[in-house]
């Protein structure tokens, strides 16, 4: 129950927060279910600690941004692609569960096609993004390597973090190993110019990735 909180935590700024201390996972599932399914608010657990974080507008911009880009990406490079947005990843064995900005199955696509993915017996998706922009209690780099998350894409409104995962932690890398072709610039230009014009920062980097694509083809 959430009586069990040592403390109870906010901040105003980037996304609200609230985290709840020594809660087990019986009062975290029983938290889950009564919030209503379209809901904003994402819930993180992990060991005893649960994170709602609500997202307010710098947030999902770039979450809705770094999905589009991930799509085109997909899309003009013609691979695969099954997105689990915000799905609860929960893992009772693990004691921890998320509801991650983004999740998908691109290498392992053609595994979890046309049917609803069982997290306890799927494979977990192959790439997961989180956008932090204000601090976070949460060891996520801990969470999702434990769940075997290969590759995870951190955003905290200025510094993208790519993440592979090397054994059982994460080591930071230059390059997607999902897309190696990309340049950090290019997401940074993307989200710079997409302040500006949505639809012509999509439109460039299309054109940008058709490039790429001959000129590797």
């Amino acid at each position: 129950m959430v009586s069990t909180a040592e403390r109870i935590e906010t901040s105003p700024f980037g996304e609200k927060r609230v985290t709840i201390h020594h809660l087990n996972w019986q009062a975290y599932q029983q938290i889950l279910t009564a919030l209503p399914e379209t809901r904003a608010a994402r819930l993180t657990y992990d060991h005893g600690t649960l994170e709602i974080c609500m997202p307010l507008e710098d947030h999902e911009f770039a979450v809705r941004l770094i999905e589009l880009f991930i799509r085109i990406l997909v899309v003009e490079m013609g691979m695969k692609l099954k997105t689990m947005g915000s799905t609860t990843l929960d893992r009772q064995d693990l004691q921890r569960g998320s509801e991650p900005d983004n999740a998908y199955y691109i290498q392992n696509q053609p595994k979890v096609a046309g049917r609803k993915v069982d997290i306890t017996q799927d494979p977990p998706p192959d790439l997961i993004v989180e956008v932090d922009i204000t601090h976070t209690d949460i060891d996520k780099n801990a969470l999702y390597a434990s769940m075997g998350v290969p590759e995870f894409w951190r955003f905290n409104g200025q510094t993208w973090q790519i993440l592979k995962l090397t054994g059982k932690s994460y080591t930071e890398v230059d390059h997607s190993p999902t897309f190696p072709w990309v340049e950090k610039g290019d997401l940074y230009a993307f989200l710079e110019q997409a302040q500006h014009d949505e639809v012509e920062a999509e439109l460039s980097f299309r054109n940008r990735v058709r490039q790429i694509r001959a000129e590797n083809s």
